[in-house]
C-alpha cells in the first residue's frame, strides 16, 4: 500500500486518477498510523516551499516521514515534494527542508536567458544519468511535464535524470531509498504512469 501524504498542498485528484489507472493500492492520509503501516510513501506538493515545510512540521508529519525513511521505507517526492527532500530552499529567503538529500533548491531567475518564461511550464526531455528503479525499461529521451520556477543544485551522483531549460538541472533524484521527481508523473501520460508503476515495485530492487 502507498501512503500519499495529505498535508494540504498536493494535487491529489490527478494522483488518485493515476494510481487508479495502474491498479495500485494508494490512500491519501494524514494519519501517522496509516503512514507507518504503508509499504511506501509519496510526498506530493504544489505552491510555496516555506508554506509547505511549515505545514509538514506543524502537523508532525515531517518527523513521521523522516523516521520511516530512516527505517528503510521507500519515499517518492513529486515537484515541491521533491524540493522538500533537500536541505534548504532559497525561495523568498532561506528555508529548511527535510534534509534527506544533500543540496539546495535555487531559482531559475538570474540563471537562464531573460527571453525564457518562468516558471518552466510544459514538456521536457529526460536524459538518464544512472540506472534507477524509477526508469526500469526506459532508454532515455522520454518527455515529461514540468511546472516549476526552482530546481535542485546537488551532487550529480544523486541525479537519476537531467533535463535542460537553458541550464541543465536535475529532473529526478535518488539517494538510497529516497526518490524525487521535479516533474509531474501524474501529468506525464504513459511515461509518467510507468514511472509511478516502477516506484510501486521499487522495493523489489532496493
Amino acid at each position: 500500500m502507498i501512503a500519499i501524504v495529505d498535508y494540504g498542498v498536493g494535487n491529489l485528484f490527478s494522483l488518485r486518477s493515476s494510481f487508479k489507472a495502474i491498479g495500485a493500492d494508494a490512500v491519501f492520509t494524514s494519519d501517522e498510523k496509516i503512514i507507518k503501516s504503508a509499504d511506501k510513501i509519496l510526498l506530493p506538493g504544489v505552491g510555496a516551499f516555506e508554506d509547505a515545510a511549515k505545514k509538514l512540521r506543524d502537523t508532525g508529519l515531517s518527523e513521521v516521514v523522516v523516521s520511516q525513511v530512516k527505517e528503510g521505507k521507500p519515499l517518492l517526492g513529486i515537484c515541491l515534494g521533491m524540493q522538500l527532500l533537500f536541505e534548504r530552499s532559497f525561495e523568498f529567503g532561506c528555508h529548511e527542508g527535510l534534509g534527506l538529500i544533500p543540496g539546495d533548491i535555487v531559482p531559475f531567475e538570474g540563471k537562464i536567458d531573460k527571453s525564457l518564461k518562468i516558471p518552466e511550464i510544459g514538456w521536457n526531455q529526460l536524459t538518464l544519468n544512472k540506472v534507477s528503479p524509477l526508469y526500469k525499461d526506459f532508454t532515455g529521451g522520454e518527455f515529461v511535464y514540468f511546472v516549476h520556477s526552482y530546481y535542485a543544485e546537488c551532487d550529480k551522483n544523486y541525479v537519476s535524470a537531467f533535463s535542460e531549460y537553458d541550464v541543465v538541472f536535475p529532473a529526478s533524484v535518488e539517494y538510497e531509498n529516497v526518490f524525487g521527481c521535479q516533474f509531474h508523473p501524474e501529468k506525464s501520460g504513459k511515461t509518467g504512469l510507468k514511472i509511478l508503476e516502477n516506484f510501486c515495485k521499487a522495493g523489489e530492487t532496493l
